[in-house]
């Protein structure tokens, strides 16, 4: 064969003027930059914030995209923060172990965080872990001018935290002009305490540093509520009506609250009755309380013992399970809305379990249960997705309170920005 040069060796020769030809005669392309607003947007499909983290590692223009703090701002949004763990009433903090998704991330946040609250104002012992949202947690203690009376607590002090940033508010007592509208003493709720105390969800229209608190308390003739605003560093009252006009005389005081067991959902708290008749409803945005039915399922018995925690089903629509005394397995109802306004709950799967357990609570679409120990088995909790009704392993442990609250947040890197502005 003739090895010598001929036209198809001139058509790979480049010739004076003209581009170089690559190998397989394709022209040579400079790689164009991606823009930012593209990237950001790719950024944001991103399943997990590992992946995010992982992805701004990669290069500088990933890293400035996921840095950016409106992008950061966007992806909080739209992605829900990972189960990190559970926090008792105490401050010990139950991290979430392998093999659970979280577990890597729970094990950075149990080092870098004080879930000890060491920074907060002395004594430490005081002060007690009441509720967690979005990385903040509120812990409440007797009034320090009035510990005579800390076993008859209230209105105790409040301090809003991040024990991940060690950042801490306390909040001002509720006014007088507040505190004059409430009943000579509010119902006995649980051990020396009269009122209950929680943090309200974050509004989209809201900056990601403010927050909410509410104060609760179930009087003889009507609930009462307050709700603390960080925004304008002010209380106000939350208006209800009586417990005769809200139950139409379905339901009478007893002299012990009515409602217990608060549950949260889409923008709303729920209490239920110990009889699991009634729901004591407080929406967060309208600002109001009323009252709404439970499935027949959680009424069926009568008994005290049923025990209920709500869920978000998915395209707004509440679900409840409900587990019948001595029953190892959960009955899974759906409230659906019709056309004219009107809502009927619907059985959707009984799901049986192999061991005893009992709710811990719930957080979205996952239901928290602790395990009782057994003798092949470890106690500890687990979650279940309501959309999968797959049951994860959360964290093991042999000595666990029923009142943990769960712990979601970011963990420590470049999505993790203090929740607490500096006092």
């Amino acid at each position: 064969m003739d090895s010598g040069g001929g036209p198809a060796d001139e058509a790979h020769t480049p010739s004076s003027g003209t581009r170089p030809i690559l190998e397989h005669g394709r022209h040579e392309m400079a790689s164009l930059p991606i823009p930012d607003e593209l990237m950001a947007e790719v950024l944001l499909r991103l399943p997990a914030a590992a992946d995010l983290v992982r992805a701004s590692a990669a290069c500088v223009s990933f890293r400035r995209v996921a840095a950016d703090r409106s992008f950061l701002r966007r992806y909080r949004k739209l992605h829900a923060q990972p189960l990190l763990g559970f926090l008792n009433q105490h401050k010990v903090f139950y991290p979430a172990i392998a093999p659970h998704p979280s577990a890597p991330a729970a094990s950075a946040v149990a080092l870098a965080a004080d879930f000890s609250f060491s920074f907060l104002p002395a004594p430490l012992d005081d002060w007690i872990v009441r509720d967690i949202r979005d990385g903040r947690v509120l812990l409440d203690r007797p009034p320090q001018h009035d510990i005579d009376n800390r076993y008859n607590v209230v209105f105790p002090e409040l301090v809003v935290c991040d024990p991940l940033h060690r950042r801490y508010i306390l909040l001002p007592p509720i006014p007088d002009n507040l505190t004059a509208t409430v009943e000579d003493h509010p119902l006995w709720l649980t051990r020396h305490r009269y009122c209950e105390t929680f943090l309200a969800p974050s509004h989209d229209d809201e900056d990601e540093m403010s927050f909410s608190v509410i104060w609760m308390a179930q009087c003889r003739t009507k609930p009462v509520a307050f709700v603390f605003f960080s925004s304008t560093g002010q209380w106000q009252a939350i208006p209800s009506k009586s417990w005769s006009d809200l139950l139409a005389g379905s339901l009478s005081s007893t002299g012990k609250p009515l409602f217990s067991r608060r549950q949260y959902a889409y923008g709303s708290f729920y209490w239920v009755t110990d009889f699991r008749e009634k729901l004591l409803v407080l929406d967060t945005q309208r600002m109001d309380f009323s009252i709404a039915e439970t499935p027949s399922e959680a009424t069926a018995l009568a008994l005290p013992g049923v025990a209920t925690a709500i869920v978000e089903a998915g395209e707004g629509r509440l679900g409840m399970f409900v587990r019948q005394c001595y029953e190892n397995c959960l009955n899974y109802t759906i409230r659906r809305i019709s056309c004219d306004g009107s809502s009927q709950w619907k059985s959707e799967k009984t799901i049986p379990l192999d061991f005893d357990y009992f709710f811990i609570g719930s957080a979205g679409r996952h239901l928290f249960l602790y395990q009782l120990s057994g003798p092949s088995l470890d106690a500890g909790c687990f979650s279940l997705d309501v959309k999968t009704f797959q049951l994860e392993r959360v964290f093991v442990s042999s000595s666990c309170f029923p009142n943990l609250c769960a712990y979601s947040i970011f963990p420590p890197s470049l999505l993790s920005t203090p929740t607490v502005p500096s006092e």
